[in-house]
């Protein structure tokens, strides 16, 4: 998954990077797992069939219902429905037309990038996509104005083009503006908030066909509520962000003895502008990834090889997934190896990144003093527990903000994120690691799975009532809630 990480195994290998470390890790495990398979044809037989079955593609929906609605499915493959209408508006007429008229529960959806079940609706689904692009922007004060639909992929060189970037990224930027503000997407840093942290007006359309724009001192408390607003408040035209100026970042990983990593974590977190560290599961070590400043010549980092990198985990996975002692020595045998690698660029290009295998995903934020007590319970668990588990553990620190509804509400936060591959079951989310979030005063992400509902959320948010009002007084008829935001926002 880190791409960067850069070591020529030996002086015959021609792989280098991460993808030709884990290739060496797969070789050396191939080699090992061959000769241990070979001594039982059973066994070999018996974990082979076993892979192939979880190998297998998990069953799509059909591709219509009985009434003829073709299925709509997020990126995960978690969520799916078959909406009676389609609508992508052109302007905010359209839109507004739209809004009135068009049969509920009425969801917008982005890139369909959330893992819950926020987009799904038997009514109309709405896409900005015909709406996107910068209206206008102000180069003395860094300002831009988007359009909700635009896609944060396509927004960092349009950004670039006028001399500006966004203050920080996420790991992955195929969403739309409004969809990452919704679910209050971030990235890491010291200092540093999330997405939402950065929008300073907001035009929001209502279901009732009004026209908003809210700021912190016009419809104040639409805007406190509304920025990460789940798409429950009404549907988000344009953002006006607060960029600055394009900065040239040093960016570093390397491999990390994962106790060494935690220990010095705290101290990490404060040195870089932006620090965040992958946990491999099963192998003693992490990866540490930061973002600092600097002056020093253009290295581009070259392309991202996730794919090789996570199949070779996985295939570590697949052969000594019951003598897991034998996995951590081959893993440490080879991590133990890599350098540091270094490259510079513009920091809208290096903070985000490719992630092409399809995966499922947990991500709670804790008070900043409970990350590492909760990593530490929550790797033992799965270690203990879940042999399976292959997926890199993402930990990352978000500052606070004043958002009503932002995780990181009046707090600073660490997050932690733990991964299932797209085809193997995911229900160790909900058995062993969020019960240890939860103890901690996690916070869950709002595109992530979990199993809070509206009694649970309450606990968490100091402003979660003020919010559920304005949500109300601008939804009166709830046309924007499906079954999941009912859980979330109501009683049910």
């Amino acid at each position: 998954m880190f791409c960067l990480l850069a070591k020529r195994l030996s002086s015959a290998d021609p792989l280098y990077g991460w993808e030709g470390m884990m290739a060496g890790i797969s070789r050396r495990a191939a080699l090992i797992g061959g000769g241990i398979l070979g001594a039982g044809a059973l066994g070999a037989g018996g974990l082979a069939g076993r892979r192939m079955w979880l190998d297998r593609e998990p069953l799509a929906p059909e591709m219509q219902n009985a009434q003829g609605h073709f299925v709509w499915s997020n990126w995960a493959g978690t969520a799916h429905s078959y909406p009676v209408q389609r609508a992508a508006p052109q302007s905010e007429d359209e839109l507004v037309h739209i809004l009135k008229t068009a049969p509920g529960p009425i969801r917008p959806v982005g890139s369909g990038h959330s893992f819950t079940a926020l987009v799904p609706t038997e009514g109309t689904l709405l896409t900005l996509d015909g709406m996107s692009g910068i209206v206008s922007h102000d180069p003395a004060t860094h300002c831009a104005v988007v359009r909700g639909g635009t896609r944060l992929a396509d927004l960092g060189p349009a950004l670039a083009a006028i001399g500006q970037e966004m203050v920080n990224l996420p790991d992955i930027n195929k969403q739309s503006i409004a969809g990452a503000i919704a679910t209050g997407t971030h990235g890491t840093g010291r200092g540093i908030q999330a997405m939402h942290g950065s929008v300073i007006k907001i035009r929001l359309a209502t279901p009732t066909g009004e026209l908003l724009d809210c700021d912190a001192t016009t419809n104040a408390e639409i805007f406190n509520a509304a920025r990460v607003g789940l798409g429950a408040f009404g549907v988000v035209t344009e953002v006006t962000l607060q960029n600055q100026p394009i900065s040239r970042v040093l960016k570093r990983v390397e491999a990390r003895l994962i106790e060494e990593m935690l220990e010095d974590w705290p101290t990490l977190r404060q040195k870089h502008r932006n620090a965040e560290f992958y946990v491999l599961p099963f192998t003693g070590y992490a990866a540490l990834i930061t973002h600092d400043v600097t002056d020093l010549p253009v290295k581009p980092r070259g392309p991202d090889r996730d794919v090789e990198t996570l199949m070779a985990l996985k295939q570590l996975r697949d052969i000594f997934e019951f003598t897991p002692a034998l996995r951590r020595r081959i893993a440490e045998g080879e991590l133990s190896k890599i350098e540091p690698e270094e490259v510079v660029d513009d920091g809208w290009k290096l903070l985000s990144n490719e992630r092409p295998v399809r995966f499922k995903e947990i991500e709670y934020h804790l008070p900043i003093d409970a990350q590492v007590p909760a990593l530490r319970e929550v790797l033992a668990a799965i270690e203990t527990h879940r042999p399976d588990v292959f997926f890199p553990i993402e930990v990352r620190v978000i500052a606070a903000d004043d958002a009503w509804l932002s995780p990181f509400h009046e707090r600073e936060c660490g997050s932690i994120a733990v991964h299932a591959y797209y085809k193997e079951d995911h229900d160790f989310f909900f058995s062993i690691v969020e019960p240890i979030f939860r103890r901690h005063g996690g916070r869950p992400h709002w595109g992530k799975m979990h199993t809070l509902k509206a009694p649970d959320l309450a606990q968490l948010y100091p402003r979660w009532k003020e919010a559920g009002e304005v949500r109300q007084t601008i939804d009166p008829q709830g046309r924007l809630l499906n079954d999941y935001l009912k859980g979330v926002f109501l009683d049910g």
